[in-house]
């Protein structure tokens, strides 16, 4: 996925309702851009970070930026990439579907986002073909790091994700194939794991799916200020 527009560096001032942040372009002039991310962005948001941000002119956007990259700086996590736009993974993930490059889920014959599904639900993708069970892939953007090398989901509490566990479990209870896949918007990241102190209740409700067959893939991500792929796979730690 290539951004439509080529990103221009910025420096943070601050991040607020979740989906506003204050920046500074190079020329001096503070811009609020837009946030495509609704979790905490633990460890993201700090004051004076660089950031990387798409502008664009199209009349109908009241704002006139979107946030994309945050590039580290400093410390442990010095010269990596992380991706902060949540709606990305998705994109991503589908191009690599279509296009056969994720490993465990190549060859069926069609990819649909966006399938209804469980209560009031919609699944991130439904891969169907001939011969083979539908496959229900969900799929995270994990983007929190703690610990050098170390990705973790999620970062807050989030019911949604339990809920979705447990709609995952009832298509596998049916004969399906179900996949929880963990996309690492990060280019530091060499293993996946679970935050399950931030929310022990996913944690569980992960460990209960796990059981009842709903399997685990986690793939990395390239990233750069053209654009974001997808990578290799990532281990995964169980918490």
């Amino acid at each position: 996925m290539r951004y439509d527009t080529p990103l221009i560096p910025a420096r943070l001032l601050r991040r607020y309702k979740r989906f506003l942040a204050d920046c500074t372009l190079p020329d001096g002039r503070e811009i609020t851009a837009h946030v495509a991310n609704p979790g905490s962005m633990l460890g993201l948001a700090d004051p004076g970070a660089k950031i990387w941000l798409e502008p664009n002119d199209d009349p109908k956007r009241k704002l006139k930026f979107a946030w994309r990259l945050l590039e580290h700086e400093s410390g442990a996590f010095a010269g990596a990439f992380t991706g902060v736009d949540t709606g990305a993974a998705n994109r991503v993930l589908r191009a690599g579907l279509e296009a056969g490059q994720v490993p465990g889920l190549e060859g069926y014959e069609t990819v649909r986002p966006e399938v209804k599904y469980g209560e009031k639900s919609r699944i991130d993708f439904l891969l169907s073909g001939p011969g083979r069970p539908d496959c229900y892939v969900e799929v995270k953007s994990v983007t929190l790091s703690r610990q050098p090398g170390l990705a973790e989901f999620p970062d807050s509490v989030t019911a949604r994700g339990t809920k979705h566990l447990g709609e995952l479990s009832q298509m596998v209870a049916q004969g399906h194939r179900a996949v929880m896949l963990y996309l690492v918007q990060r280019t530091d990241a060499r293993e996946v794991t679970l935050a399950a102190d931030i929310d022990p209740a996913y944690a569980r409700a992960f460990a209960a799916a796990h059981a009842a067959g709903v399997e685990v893939l986690t793939m990395g991500c390239d990233i750069s200020p053209e654009g974001i792929s997808l990578a290799a796979p990532l281990p995964f730690r169980a918490p």
